[in-house]
């Protein structure tokens, strides 16, 4: 949920950003790309700090320096200042989502059997309530600097509780292996997805609220909403989803829900009006729901450095994801951009179908 929240608090919040500092597309898409560059850099990092450290530990550090990376996005006063203050967050961001991940790979194999999607479901309790907020002190006026410290400071308090509430976990008995590895042979195939879905999502986070705005001249207030949306059925998808894992298996679910994400896409991108594009991009959140929860729990079973290669595949899709939409965008318009978010997903459906791995 900390994450969900603090993911959707910059998302919420993205174009009061570009406005402030008057970016262009393409300015915008190399903030991501920042935000990407520092996500992938860090799986190092992340891997080595969970090997040495356990996962509690690993989460307390990393989301420590996750919540001081929210104020500094807001008070960034130039473009520059805002790449650097994107790469200490993707890196953060990373970082803490690689040691959850490890933590709850971990409990559902004590619990044998499949609880990864019930557990992703509350980033997207986060997400919602992020972007809820985000449009409600948008429109009350809130600045972006008081939003954002105000809800590192609250996070603070639930890291905190978190941390002393999860049971004391032990370093990985194998600490001097090797902290990180490129995917191979059969995980290939689910660092293919993983890095697909990251681009679907991510663009959609980072780009919806500009769509909205552009496209349908709705103001700050209404422009986080189709986010909002996407997280909403993200969340109550996930909330099924493992009970579609035991009966259908993996493969068929993320197959299908990715489809259905497609249509959510194509529906989107005529930007009609306000309620079919929020309509669009929420069927777009409920077929994606599936993809991460089942693809982490795959690659878990390998252990943290094979989650954390999978997770590379994953951030390297945010690396680039959102950066070629901004740069789509730029030449060829935002509907365009989006479209191609569409067939990203058709393809996933494909690749997802013939993944024998995530069974």
């Amino acid at each position: 949920m900390l994450l969900g929240v603090t993911y959707a608090t910059w998302a919420s919040r993205i174009p009061a950003v570009r406005d402030s500092l008057q970016l262009n597309p393409a300015e915008l898409g190399i903030v991501l790309l920042g935000a990407g560059i520092g996500a992938v850099m860090s799986f190092p990092v992340a891997a080595w700090l969970i090997r040495h450290r356990g996962g509690r530990h690993a989460a307390m550090i990393t989301g420590i320096a996750l919540l001081l990376g929210l104020p500094l996005l807001a008070k960034a006063p130039d473009f520059s200042l805002l790449v650097a203050a994107a790469l200490l967050y993707g890196g953060a961001s990373s970082s803490f989502d690689v040691a959850i991940n490890a933590i709850g790979a971990e409990a559902e194999k004590r619990a044998d059997r499949s609880i990864m999607s019930a557990l992703h479901a509350w980033f997207c309790v986060g997400t919602v309530s992020g972007a809820l907020a985000g449009s409600a002190l948008a429109a009350a006026g809130v600045s972006v600097s008081a939003h954002f410290v105000g809800v590192a400071l609250v996070l603070s308090m639930i890291l905190w509780a978190s941390y002393t509430s999860l049971p004391h976990d032990r370093p990985d008995p194998q600490a001097n292996g090797k902290s990180f590895a490129i995917p191979h042979g059969p995980a290939v195939m689910l660092g293919v997805i993983c890095f697909c879905g990251a681009v679907a999502e991510g663009s959609v986070a980072d780009w919806s609220g500009v769509f909205m705005k552009d496209k349908l001249g709705v103001g700050d207030g209404v422009a986080p909403l189709g986010f909002a949306a996407f997280s909403a059925m993200m969340l109550a998808a996930r909330l099924g989803a493992d009970r579609l894992k035991d009966r259908f298996g993996a493969r068929r679910v993320v197959a299908t829900g990715t489809l259905i994400a497609a249509v959510g896409i194509f529906l989107a991108v005529p930007a009609v009006n306000t309620v079919t594009t929020i309509l669009g991009f929420a069927l777009a959140g409920a077929g994606l729901a599936s993809l991460f929860p089942f693809v982490y729990s795959a690659a878990g079973r390998h252990g943290s450095t094979a989650l954390a290669a999978v997770a590379t595949f994953g951030y390297s899709g945010n690396l680039i994801g959102p950066p070629i939409i901004g740069f789509v965008a730029n030449g060829w318009g935002l509907q365009a951009a989006i479209g191609v978010l569409g067939v990203a997903c058709v393809f996933i459906a494909a690749a997802a179908y013939v993944a024998r791995t995530l069974d």
